[in-house]
């Protein structure tokens, strides 16, 4: 088997890690609206950690900080505007049946996934048990990251089975990264990579400071409050260990 099938073949097994939120599907509406605000919780932990223990510190590696920073405020700014643009566009003349963070994750998390694609691809091309062991890490880090995007499609109000099916198709985007980053890896590739890294982590954050973490401070009561923030921080966790 030949490389770019190797890279093709792995790719397209972390993007089976979406359907480890496929039991969600099944569940009773009563038990879904119970477990919403946790997922959000988690959502936004996932999203943060995944933004400033990873995205960042890799980016930091390759680039000057004074890059990463103003990569990443300009990062925020874009999805800031681009979310006031869709609202614009769809919700200034009557309620918005699906809130637009959802559509800033599909942006966020596609390029996320694109970048795995190319990280995963370099890192075959190097040697094929590096890139198993790239594979492993990503599929890690990539369970948590799919239950909390489903969770987040779902509270934007995209019905269950269809939030699965779109969270599948931009999964996708991890298998387009790995064909790119083959092609392209030995000449300039690994020059954008360190770039595209805080540009992902603008989005993330952008989206769990701005639309989630505000939806989890509207609890009013005190212990689910103390729930939910253990569940954010449950989320840090997460990243942290698998960092």
């Amino acid at each position: 088997m030949n490389t770019l099938a190797i890279i093709i073949f792995y790719t397209f097994l972390i993007t089976l890690c979406v359907w480890v939120a496929v039991f969600f599907v099944f569940l009773k509406k009563h038990l879904l609206d119970k477990i919403i605000m946790p997922l959000v919780s988690l959502s936004a932990g996932v999203l943060m950690g995944g933004a400033f223990l990873h995205l960042m510190l890799e980016a930091l590696e390759k680039i000057s900080a004074s890059s990463l920073f103003s990569i990443f405020l300009a990062s925020f700014a874009g999805f800031f505007f681009i979310e006031k643009l869709i609202y614009w566009r769809h919700c200034h003349k009557e309620e918005c049946s699906v809130h637009t963070f959802g559509y800033m994750n599909l942006i966020g998390d596609s390029i996320h996934n694109f970048i795995d694609g190319l990280i995963i691809a370099s890192a075959f091309i190097v040697d094929f048990r590096l890139g198993l062991t790239t594979t492993l890490a990503i599929a890690m880090h990539e369970i948590p990251q799919e239950i909390s995007d489903y969770g987040v499609l779902i509270y934007a109000g995209i019905k269950p089975k269809i939030a699965l099916l779109i969270n599948y198709l931009v999964s996708l985007t991890v298998v387009l990264g790995g064909i790119i980053g083959y092609f392209t890896f030995s000449s300039y590739l690994h020059n954008i990579v360190p770039y595209l890294l805080p540009f992902a982590a603008g989005g993330f954050t952008y989206i769990a400071a701005s639309d989630l973490i505000p939806e989890i401070r509207k609890e009013a009561n005190f212990n689910k409050t103390i729930k939910t923030f253990l569940i954010f921080i449950s989320g840090l966790l997460i990243m942290y260990l698998i960092k």
